[in-house]
């Protein structure tokens, strides 16, 4: 005798279960769900949902007023989302299943036309670049506000010098403003990065099935349309297999990442006792338990911190990757995660950053404090190239003179032009020009150089920069 069928004995039934006869142990069913993270897509699932409902209709597959039903019925469980009143029950194990099983409580057994040709392979796919193309969109906005910070406070402070390192040894002298746009060019990168993988996320997967296509004739050209994505997925093997996007989305939050690092490195350093050069604001400080005198800049240094949780989440996932064998895996779920969280920590990091630079207040006086003659000894070699004088020369030249004014225990700047002369004979008078902080950052008035024309027209470059783009930060 045949046993009775699941919705005949009240038993809740599984999208796959029809080729099961013995229960799933429970804590398998905790292992394999994915409801708890991905319930964040619902707003998504159901949208690609309706799009789905009407490129079915266009077949002939349902008719107009199913399609209407199941519009109608996923418009409610959206409502139900958004009022965070939608019920989760057993057996809803991702938000697809969820979702579907609603819409059957809604609306009937029609329900269960919505899955024709479709697959939870293209499904989650086709939710997850629909979500992630919205959080890019803002992410890019929160990228492009630190990019406008930096150089708002660059035209505002072009006259304040600092000193430029390498090794992070005093080097030259460069200008404030200077050391910000180098920082904001490598977020410029990171604007243009994030913009070129916009429209590989932008790909619609929806209508590949599990692996082999669709056999109901759904137009996947209109179904793009109709949900805001650019082009198709040209192979639906590689469709629903496919989660560069969200190896690139990790790859452009590491790169970012690895920017904002650096940049509170520095600020952390500038902002030490030692230097005193700058000075976080209290609303992104904290104190000292033990000393009152402490404070901290822990924004800068979570941020420094970040990055590495950032980098651990990309090397992670590209790991689960590698070995995958070509179509769908359950491997693919290990990404959900990582990629919410990434795009959750890179939203709070960018805002942060900005906050930081837009609050911090800087001491132009304790960076003029940490120029120091020697930094100028560059300048002394090219006081001799303008006379004439091979380069590999006047190094040599200006090596001797720091060495000596060492010797004499003075500053390189305290070289008379009788002590300057035995070393090369085109020294002359005006050489005491040449000690000057300010004309030394001003003599580089090459394009992307430290001279006050140079770094307003880098400001202007990016301001520029950022206008003409500003119609690609668009919601889909």
């Amino acid at each position: 005798m045949a046993s009775a069928a699941p919705e005949a004995t009240g038993e809740k039934k599984k999208l796959w279960g029809g080729r099961f006869s013995e229960d799933i142990d429970p804590l398998m069913e905790k292992f394999n769900e994915s409801l708890s993270f991905d319930r964040r897509m619902a707003q998504e699932d159901i949208r690609g949902s309706k799009g789905y409902a009407k490129a079915l209709a266009k077949t002939g597959i349902i008719t107009d007023d199913e399609r209407d039903q199941l519009v109608e019925g996923l418009g409610k469980v959206a409502e139900e989302w958004a009022a965070d009143a939608f019920v989760v029950k057993s057996g809803d194990e991702d938000i697809h299943t969820a979702n579907e099983r609603r819409l059957g409580e809604l609306i009937g057994p029609v329900a269960g036309k919505l899955h024709t040709g479709r697959s939870r392979n293209d499904q989650v796919a086709t939710d997850t670049r629909m979500w992630l193309r919205d959080q890019l969109v803002l992410l890019r906005g929160h990228l492009r506000q630190l990019i406008a910070v930096a150089v708002e406070r660059a035209e505002r402070e072009v006259d304040v010098v600092m000193p430029g390192f390498t090794h992070l040894q005093s080097a030259q002298t460069v200008r404030w403003s200077h050391w910000l746009l180098s920082h904001a060019a490598a977020w410029q990168r990171d604007d243009m990065r994030i913009a070129d993988l916009m429209p590989r996320v932008n790909t619609l997967p929806l209508g590949s099935g599990a692996l082999a296509g669709n056999p109901f004739g759904v137009d996947r050209q209109a179904l793009a349309a109709d949900l805001a994505f650019e082009r198709v997925c040209p192979n639906s093997m590689d469709a629903v297999s496919d989660r560069d996007y969200v190896a690139e989305t990790m790859f452009w939050a590491s790169a970012t990442m690895i920017h904002l690092s650096r940049w509170s490195e520095d600020l952390i350093i500038y902002s030490s006792g030692q230097f005193g050069m700058v000075k976080l604001s209290d609303a992104y400080s904290t104190g000292s338990s033990l000393m009152p005198q402490k404070k901290n800049p822990d924004a800068l240094e979570l941020l420094r911190g970040k990055s590495g949780r950032i980098l651990g989440t990309l090397t992670g996932f590209l790991a689960v990757m590698k070995g995958t064998p070509t179509t769908y895996n359950k491997d693919f779920q290990e990404a959900w995660e990582g990629l919410f969280d990434t795009v959750d920590t890179m939203s709070d990091c960018l805002q942060i950053a900005a906050g930081c630079l837009a609050t911090l207040s800087i001491d132009p006086e304790a960076m003029r404090r940490g120029l120091s003659a020697d930094m100028l000894a560059t300048d002394l070699a090219e006081y001799l190239v303008r006379r004439g004088v091979p380069f590999r020369e006047t190094h040599h030249i200006s090596g001797a003179a720091v060495k000596l004014a060492e010797d004499k225990k003075c500053a390189l700047s305290d070289l008379t032009l009788e002590d300057l002369l035995p070393l090369c004979d085109k020294f002359e008078a005006d050489v005491v020009d040449i000690w000057s902080y300010d004309k030394s950052a001003e003599s580089r008035d090459t394009e992307g150089g430290s001279s006050r024309r140079s770094v307003l027209e880098q400001c202007a470059k990016l301001r520029r920069y950022l206008e003409e783009t500003e119609g690609e930060v668009v919601p889909y």
